[in-house]
């Protein structure tokens, strides 16, 4: 399956292609932007396998990363999505989507990642209903304020790799639950 592609009002997000590889290595390579996710920038080759595999999702899992754009200029956003990183945390989110979302210093504080999530997330909750997931640095207020305007609620502090994280999970609307 490969990614739709996605219209909001300023952005567009479409299935990765070479030529977004360059935006997305800038954006891993800004130790800013790298703060609140693990703390290390991402070198040129982790960046390309990154990007690789972010393609690759569509195909395995049916749902993956899309890069984000402005429409009006063509300008590298950053990505957002969906993956199953397989992390071994407790509790266990494996088998459901992980929202992610990662944005070039040069989109903070114009409201892209709550217009691209929330564009990612219609379209989940069409295709694939049911319960997502996130995990967030404590210190991360911006994305704890977007994921909560999704409708995740935190359902825990848990431990990735030694760093503390807390557990977001997400019910599609009319579900059921949440």
């Amino acid at each position: 399956m490969s990614a739709p592609t996605l219209l909001t009002a300023r952005l567009s997000l479409k299935p990765s292609t070479y030529e977004d590889y360059q935006g997305m290595a800038a954006m891993w390579a800004d130790p800013e932007v790298v703060t609140y996710i693990g703390g290390q920038t991402r070198d040129p080759q982790d960046a390309w396998f990154a990007h690789l595999r972010n393609r690759g999702l569509w195909d395995m899992l049916g749902y993956g990363y899309w890069i984000v754009r402005e429409s009006r200029t063509d300008k590298f956003v950053g990505e957002v999505g969906f993956a199953d990183f397989k992390r071994g945390l407790e509790p266990d989110i494996s088998g459901r989507p992980e929202a992610g979302w990662v944005l070039a210093k040069s989109a903070w504080g114009k409201g892209y990642a709550s217009e691209a999530t929330k564009a990612a997330h219609d379209w989940l909750d069409e295709v694939l209903p049911g319960r997502s997931t996130c995990i967030i640095d404590p210190d991360n207020g911006g994305s704890i304020k977007v994921a909560e305007r999704l409708g995740y609620q935190e359902i825990g502090p848990s431990d990735y790799r030694g760093d503390p994280i807390l557990l977001f999970e997400r019910f599609s609307p009319g579900t059921g639950k949440g």
